[in-house]
């Protein structure tokens, strides 16, 4: 299989490779100041500590080799942001994406160009015929991306709430792998 890049370059953002050797004192402290932000959406919040850290950037590295997952820190100007990934639910097509910001780069369109980029990296490779975004029904800010980026919406599933602000009903958006012009045709 081939792999995403190592580091993506999108609209003065950078998604880069975390790296277990070198990443740990910046992941750790995006993760603190971003806990109470975190806390609502994401149940692996009330493990957050250094051996969760440690854990994360490990089992990064591992699901990278075997190509089960891609996870990349969001950095703007050198300064980490935040994080997105894409992994594999199903063999060997189904992708889906999920991504978090640091509260202090919400609302300027972070995870909307890195989610672009990484989209735009996946469908690069052999055999990715769509991406797939969930979220919980409650969390309309995660919602807002795959709609602006041009998902569509194609039904719930049922999920095991994990903090009391999720209602245990995942929105699921898809986006399909744009179409390629035939061989010969000039695309216009």
């Amino acid at each position: 299989m081939e792999r995403p890049s190592q580091f993506i370059e999108c609209g003065g953002l950078v998604l880069r490779r975390w790296r277990p050797q070198d990443d740990f004192a910046p992941a750790f402290r995006l993760i603190e100041e971003s806990v109470d932000h975190l806390r609502p959406w994401m149940g692996w919040v009330a493990r957050h500590g250094e051996e969760s850290t440690r854990d994360f950037l490990a089992k990064a590295e591992s699901k990278w080799a075997a190509d089960e997952a891609y996870n990349y820190a969001i950095a703007e100007g050198g300064t980490l942001v935040g994080m997105c990934q894409t992994y594999r639910v199903d063999a060997p097509v189904r992708w889906r994406m999920g991504y978090w910001l640091h509260p202090a780069a919400t609302g300027r369109g972070i995870a909307t160009r890195a989610t672009a980029a990484l989209v735009e990296a996946m469908f690069a490779l052999p055999g990715v015929e769509y991406v797939e975004i969930t979220h919980d029904l409650a969390n309309t800010a995660s919602g807002a991306v795959p709609r602006r980026l041009g998902f569509t919406e194609i039904g719930h599933e049922r999920a095991a709430p994990e903090t009391p602000s999720l209602v245990g009903i995942d929105v699921v958006w898809r986006l399909n792998r744009p179409a390629r012009p035939a061989d010969g045709a000039t695309a216009r």
